[in-house]
């Protein structure tokens, strides 16, 4: 069964998103990803069967980006 992962994020513009496009791939290889930039928190939502909170944050984050994950 997926888990729905959320993330607030400072990715603002469709560039950024193509540049995190093949290092979100490569993590979440088994699940899904989309980002909501209409979202004032610029919303990253992941599907994966894989716990991959840390991974993506660190992925993120070395890209220059911040990130953080939003709590139910």
């Amino acid at each position: 069964m997926n888990k729905v992962l959320v993330f607030k994020t400072s990715v603002c513009k469709q560039t950024d998103i193509s540049k995190l496009k093949v290092h979100l791939d490569n993590v979440i290889k088994n699940g899904k990803w989309n980002f909501d930039l209409e979202d004032c928190d610029n919303i990253l939502r992941v599907e994966s069967k894989e716990n991959v909170t840390e991974v993506i944050i660190d992925t993120l984050n070395k890209q220059g980006f911040e990130c953080a994950e939003l709590e139910d």
